[in-house]
């Protein structure tokens, strides 16, 4: 042999691997086709494999064109990594390493930073390059310049394999872009889609962290679906898993035979509660894979930002420990400083090398400093989840209208601690799984009184300091609880109040597209003021909301069944006050209680107010006014019931089936 066996991977390549510094690990490790050149014979193309198996005594690679009988792979000099350049095979190569690992056992593994990979059950790594040409010039070009926290953010969270069952990602190129530009949404946000082999698990026990799963299609086709996302103008986040990892004896775990990716003792390196485990954050090589992994989805796959999951597991020791079953820091702290310092690291070089991203954290604790930047001691997130903000809320839903009033403040509180930390307001898969019921069933009483209510809340939250994101199936009322098995109930969206709340959402995210005091200081105290946070007789909630510009919104929510006529609120303000959503409006399904399209402002003192109104405030509804100034001459305004936009239905998805049920007290609510 007269050209290099490596394939011209060198230890000088890999420095950087060893020393938690390669941020762009694919482009090493892993299966590439290259061009080497041999003394004798010229340019010769096959492919490389290089693996990180530094406690290994042998590795071979057993692939389709050895007939998966193992050729022997040699270690390059001074590294821990095995490579081996095998002449003449190229793209959709079927392959695994085969470890003789230091624990002098024979272990079959996947390739762990493999591009593309078998659908389970079967699990092969396979070789393949991408050959896709991007169309999304524009969208990256202004992403680069923009920093979502003072940007509009209306999420609309996907499981891909169950929004429609059995559609492949160029299925979803055209319908889901299709009702996600219908809907008005901001942004989608997607489960993991990496590959994973157990389908109930939604993508959160990852075995191959570099590869789109292959039910859906090819990475090529993943990426033709987020171009085709970028060009309708909705950006693309992806939930990313660096906090654990599944056992399955052919991925990740005791990869050579030693705890590699992993610590070896189980009060380190495992998670009781999910039978998985956690990567040794304090090890280069783990940070170089990880940090690789999140920009590999930021470049390679145009991502625009990642919501890092379970961040609450990775910043304790003792999370979901009890006394005995967790290792205190160097300090006799409860605090994981290896995993803080990995986070900081991931979040500060993403920053940094990709201009527009966002990192976002799902964390569940009062950890301090989430969304503050690393240099001023935060994790440098750009965003958390407000769980508090959720547990709230789904409480007090829950609760009989006679009862809201002592638990009034529980959707107050949130404001408490708002600008403590750059929220997302999340009502996620979570909420609506293991027994916890859709969003419309959690609501008591009649079908008339839930649709209600949940209009009137989704206004509330669309009004309310943060960016918000809605999982799938909620937009519409669906009444299972989400299941991965199925698709969504579409056919009810044809249906009475199903229907009606659909609408409403894409009137929310018009609304709120078209109004920057809806997002624009969402973490700023300039943007919102309280008008009355204290009505827990009414179980009425009224603020406003500004922008820089000085435009400002009122909202007033009722969460009583009973009409509130000529309510009385301050504003700041005189003049008229246009009504831009009325949730009770027919076209929702409500009982078309309104304001006739606008209220009229006076001058005079109420409260801190220099302005007052009376507004009529419909059951279990919500209004929000913008202020227009004084009634332009001969200008009418429009009734309420006829506020809605009037744009195209939504897009068909499936054939409608009958009525389920249909509250008979409609009459009696209004």
């Amino acid at each position: 042999m007269s050209h290099d066996p490596h394939g011209g991977l060198t230890g000088w390549d890999l420095e950087g691997f060893h020393s938690g510094g390669d941020t762009e690990l694919w482009k090493r490790l892993g299966a590439h086709v290259v061009t080497v050149h041999d003394d004798e014979r010229g340019e010769l193309t096959g492919t490389r494999f290089a693996v990180w198996a530094p406690n290994a005594q042998e590795v071979r690679i057993n692939a389709d064109f050895n007939w998966w009988t193992g050729d022997a792979m040699t270690r390059i000099p001074g590294t821990g990594v095995w490579a081996t350049f095998v002449e003449g095979v190229g793209d959709g190569t079927l392959y695994k390493y085969n470890i003789l690992g230091a624990d002098g056992v024979w272990h079959e593994k996947v390739d762990p930073m493999a591009t593309f990979a078998e659908q389970a059950p079967a699990n092969s790594s396979i070789v393949y390059t991408s050959r896709f040409g991007w169309g999304d010039d524009a969208w990256m070009e202004a992403r680069a310049s923009k920093n979502m926290q003072v940007e509009p953010m209306s999420i609309y969270e996907v499981h891909l394999g169950s929004w429609r069952k059995g559609k492949t990602y160029l299925e979803l190129a055209e319908e889901l872009v299709e009702y996600v530009t219908w809907q008005g949404f901001t942004h989608v946000e997607f489960l993991p889609v990496t590959e994973h082999p157990f389908e109930p698990s939604w993508g959160y026990q990852v075995t191959n962290y570099f590869a789109p799963q292959s039910r859906l299609g090819k990475p090529d086709e993943f990426r033709y679906l987020v171009d085709r996302l970028h060009q309708a103008g909705i950006g693309v986040i992806l939930d990313w898993v660096p906090g654990h990892f599944p056992k399955d004896e052919w991925a990740l775990g005791r990869f050579d035979g030693t705890a590699l990716y992993e610590h070896a003792d189980p009060r380190q390196g495992e998670h009781k509660d999910w039978g998985t485990y956690i990567f040794n954050y304090g090890r280069d090589e783990v940070k170089s894979f990880l940090v690789s992994n999140a920009l590999y989805w930021v470049t390679e796959f145009h991502i625009d930002a990642l919501r890092v999951d379970a961040v609450a597991s990775m910043l304790y020791l003792d999370y979901s420990r009890e006394d005995g079953e967790w290792v205190p820091n160097e300090f006799g702290g409860n605090h994981n400083l290896e995993a803080i310092d990995f986070l900081r690291y991931v979040n500060r070089h993403l920053y940094e090398r990709v201009p527009g991203v966002a990192m976002i954290a799902e964390e569940s604790t009062s950890f301090g400093g989430v969304t503050q930047p690393t240099n001023l001691g935060g994790l440098g997130f750009g965003f958390k989840w407000n769980m508090g903000w959720m547990n709230d809320s789904l409480r007090y839903l829950a609760l009989e209208p006679i009862y809201r009033q002592w638990h009034h403040h529980e959707m107050t509180f949130a404001m408490v601690y708002q600008y403590s930390e750059n929220f997302i307001l999340p009502i996620s898969h979570d909420e609506v799984v293991h027994g916890k019921g859709s969003m419309i069933n959690k609501i008591p009483q009649d079908a008339w009184r839930q649709f209600a209510t949940l209009r009137a809340f989704y206004a509330f939250m669309w009004a309310f300091p943060g960016k918000q994101l809605l999982f799938m199936g909620q937009e519409f009322g669906q009444r299972s609880e989400f299941n991965e098995a199925v698709s969504l109930e579409w056919w009810v969206s044809d249906l009475w109040g199903h229907h009606g709340l659909q609408r409403l959402i894409k009137d929310l995210n018009e609304v709120y597209r078209e109004h920057p005091a809806m997002w624009q200081l969402d973490g700023d105290p300039a943007g919102f003021s309280w008008i009355n946070a204290d009505d827990a007789g009414r179980n009425t909630y009224s603020w406003i909301r500004r922008d820089d510009a000085g435009q400002q919104l009122a909202v007033i929510v009722n969460f009583s069944s009973e009409p509130w006529y000529d309510y009385e609120i301050g504003l700041p303000e005189a003049g008229t006050w246009t009504e831009v959503i009325n949730t009770d409006a027919t076209v929702y399904d409500g009982s078309g209680i309104g304001n006739f399209g606008a209220v009229e402002a006076t001058e005079g003192t109420w409260g801190e107010y220099p302005a007052h109104a009376k507004v009529q405030v419909p059951p279990l509804g919500a209004v929000i006014l913008r202020h227009d100034g004084d009634v332009a001459d001969g200008a009418q305004p429009r009734r309420a019931v006829e506020s809605a936009s009037d744009g195209p239905e939504a897009p068909e998805v499936s054939e409608p089936t009958e009525e389920a049920e249909v509250s008979e007290a409609v009459a009696e609510a209004r």
